[in-house]
């Protein structure tokens, strides 16, 4: 097995909240960014100032103050959704990095407040802003918020979400991709009855782009 490279040490550091406050999609990415150089060691608000001078440390490069643009450093904080205004539209549910929301469409949802990280992502998801955050940690702040074991069990539970994501996308591409097959194959039958010039053109031409979009989802899910 090989040695964990740079990026691996630097994001082992990080609190993996995925909230993207640093520019980056998660914390992966920041962290392979840091290591190559093309992005500051302060950009992590959830790291707080502990977690630069462990960065800083880790890269060799000089200590700085967080970046405010990224924004502040605080407490840990989990969301809680007030049931009497959800509505269930479940646009909580897919922005959240760590699957920590539960609930269905049209029905009241509910935040696991052991999983949820504090990344914020669900509050401006919500229509009707029924999201707050709660500090968990009264009088602590950043880093020392998080201990290693639950920023691991973050990434996992990010991983396995974007596991499960891709598998549904190349599900639900390969399902087009047999109905749109199945209509060319049956193109003259579905249009036996039409009257109007070039329609079965038209229709073969619009299935064609639909399966050949298909196909190229697939291929890229399967990369």
């Amino acid at each position: 097995m090989p040695p964990p490279s740079l990026a691996d040490l630097i994001d082992a550091q990080l609190p993996q909240t995925q909230c993207t406050r640093c520019g980056q999609p998660d914390c992966r990415a920041y962290a392979e960014a840091v290591a190559a150089g093309t992005m500051d060691i302060n950009r992590c608000p959830p790291g707080g100032l502990e977690g630069v001078m462990r960065l800083a440390a880790l890269t060799g490069r000089p200590a700085q103050a967080l970046d405010p643009a990224c924004g502040v450093e605080g407490p840990l904080t989990v969301a809680v959704i007030d049931e009497a205004w959800c509505i269930g539209c479940t646009l909580c549910i897919k922005a959240c990095p760590v699957d920590c929301i539960s609930g269905t469409n049209k029905h009241m949802h509910t935040v696991i407040e052991a999983d949820c990280t504090g990344c914020e992502l669900c509050l401006p998801a919500c229509p009707v802003d029924c999201i707050s955050l709660e500090v968990v940690t009264p009088g602590r702040s950043g880093w020392q918020a998080w201990t290693p074991g639950q920023a691991d069990a973050a990434r996992q539970r990010y991983l396995d979400r974007n596991a499960r994501r891709e598998r549904a996308a190349r599900q639900h591409a390969a399902r087009l991709e047999d109905k749109a097959q199945h209509k060319l194959e049956h193109l003259e039958q579905l249009t036996k009855n039409t009257e109007v010039p070039g329609e079965i053109e038209r229709k073969r031409a619009m299935i064609e782009a639909a399966l050949a979009r298909a196909r190229l989802q697939r291929q890229k899910d399967s990369c």
